[in-house]
This record gives C-alpha cells, structure tokens and sequence, in this order.
C-alpha cells in the first residue's frame, strides 16, 4: 500500500522544486567560509514549495495565485543568489548552470500555474496578483 500524498506533492512544480533544495543544499556545502547569501539560497529555496503547498491548499483562486507568485518570487531570488556567488568567486557559472536552469523551470511551470487558475476567473495574470497586494497594503494601513 502507498502512503497517501497530499494535492501539492501531486504538482510537477513541487517536485520540481524539492529536487532543487536538495541540488542547492549540495552546491552550499562546497562553498567556503560564511557568506550571507548561503544562507539567503537556502531560506529562499525552502520558501518555494511551502509557498506553492500553502497556495495549493487555498479554495480562493485569487488566494492560491497570490502564494504561487510568492514561490516565483522566491525562485527568481534563488536565480539571484546563484548570480551572486559566482560575482563573488564563491562558485563558477559552470557549477551554478543546473541551478538555473532548473530555476527556469520551476519559475515557467509557475506562471503556467497562475495563467490557468486567472483565466478561470477571466482576469489577467498580474490583475490578480496586482489587487491581491493591494488589499493586504491597505489592511495594513487600516
């Protein structure tokens, strides 16, 4: 018998992203000595799929697309940390290539995610996440 599987595990994109925490997570232990953006790479590759379980368990579409760009924020930090170490000499463009290319990846599967779930509710991709951002501004400000 199987164990059961929760919906987001089901997600191509989570798997995606799981296999890069686990690449990332390799790539930090080869880097020498205490540099700030190890530590970015792995709290900001964790955050893509808690973001995209927390999202896939969201009824609310605006509520879902609203986690899911959350996790392509993510990913696209991921892709600017890698960028950062090799500016830095702490790793060479050849030994962050997988990385971004699984970046690239997740990030496309990502905004396929969101253009499906807005054309359901017949708004535009960035209407959604643009009024999203806007309401949670304004109730902080309330």
């Amino acid at each position: 018998m199987s164990a059961p599987r929760f919906d987001h595990e089901k997600l191509n994109v989570s798997q995606a992203s799981i296999k890069f925490i686990a690449w990332a997570t390799e790539l930090i232990s080869k880097v020498k000595g205490k540099a700030a953006v190890k530590d970015q790479l792995d709290r900001a590759s964790t955050s893509i799929p808690l973001n995209i379980a927390e999202g896939n368990g969201k009824f609310a579409i605006k509520d879902r697309c609203r986690f899911l760009d959350f996790a392509r924020g993510s990913a696209l930090e991921c892709a600017a940390c890698l960028d950062v170490l090799v500016a830095k000499k702490l790793s060479d463009e050849a030994a962050v290539w997988s990385g971004k290319q699984q970046l690239f990846e997740i990030v496309s599967m990502l905004m396929g995610l969101i253009n499906s779930l807005t054309a359901r509710i017949g708004e535009e991709p960035g209407d959604v996440l643009v009024s999203s951002r806007a309401r949670a501004r304004a109730r902080v400000r309330a």
